[in-house]
């Protein structure tokens, strides 16, 4: 069975938290990023290994790396030095350049999940993200679902927003079909953690603003994916085709709708299927790199 192993690093006096699956000899790397509420426990899910992206990517030799991304983890103390996208993209970039391993392969992928998306993208669109090799994204949109945009509005309304309004609802939406989880993971048992309070702003910017403008300045190959019963944002094919369409640099665009699966598709049954999908789009990456560097 593949390990996996927690690490801490130090950044500027913050302590920068991850979970590893080291791969010998590495084909190449990957970055995983969580979304919103969570850890990077998110990448391991607990009690099914064969759910857990660090397990399979290091099965087929890829070393993974789940940050907690700025915010969560070890850094929760310092969230409020964190409001400024560029401090988290330096936090990011500075953890990973010490977390990440001597031999990183054929160089360094991003994953990431529902708001993670939002780091993800940043990175990509940095200067020292020029040269990954890829990115793929998954739970996050253009268009926010109907039920969503209503709990989203009473969030607003509630005089409580950001730090303590109710999210139940959103909860319920985010684990929406019950049946396509492992039954004691449904309402985030064992992955939930508190998020900072920037992530607020984050969420009134993404779809409208931050979205679009990021996803424009991506130069790398994109994977992006929703679940069939995605109920955060809109999805199925159009939604789909729309938010591929944002990627206009980027030199190839995949999009997958995975079946069987809601919001959070690292967790749910068919995890696997997901995981197996982009690691197919990583191994046509380095295929590409590989004959580009032959020719």
């Amino acid at each position: 069975m593949t390990a996996v192993a927690s690490r801490l690093v130090e950044v500027d006096g913050i302590a920068m938290s991850a979970l590893v699956a080291d791969a010998p000899h590495p084909r190449a790397v990957i970055v995983a990023l969580h979304g919103g509420a969570s850890t990077a426990r998110y990448f391991d899910c607990p009690d099914r290994p064969r759910l857990s992206l660090l397990r399979t990517g290091a099965t087929l030799g890829y070393t993974v790396v789940g940050l907690d991304r700025p915010g969560y983890g070890a850094s929760l103390p310092h969230a409020d030095r964190m409001e400024l996208p560029a401090r988290r993209v330096d936090l990011a970039f500075e953890a990973l350049d010490r977390l990440l391993p001597a031999d990183r392969g054929a160089g360094v992928f991003v994953l990431a999940h529902s708001i993670g998306c939002e780091l993800a993208l940043r990175m990509a669109g940095d200067e020292r993200g020029a040269e990954l090799l890829g990115v793929a994204l998954a739970g996050t949109g253009r268009h926010h679902h109907a039920a969503a945009l209503d709990i989203m509005q009473a969030w607003r309304d509630d005089p409580r927003w950001p730090r303590r309004a109710n999210r139940t609802g959103i909860r319920d939406l985010i684990w929406h079909p019950s049946t396509v989880y492992p039954d004691h993971l449904v309402g985030g048992a064992g992955i939930s953690a508190p998020g900072p309070a920037y992530e607020a702003g984050v969420v009134d910017r993404w779809a409208a603003h931050d979205f679009p403008e990021l996803a424009a300045k991506v130069p790398v190959p994109v994977h992006f994916a929703l679940g069939e019963h995605e109920k955060v944002w809109r999805a199925g094919p159009a939604a789909l085709a729309e938010t591929g369409a944002l990627f206009c640099a980027a030199p190839r665009v995949v999009l997958h709708e995975q079946a069987g699966a809601g919001h959070n598709l690292s967790l749910g049954l068919t995890a696997m299927a997901y995981h197996l999908a982009v690691m197919a789009f990583f191994e046509e990456c380095l295929f590409v790199k590989e004959r580009s560097e032959v020719s």
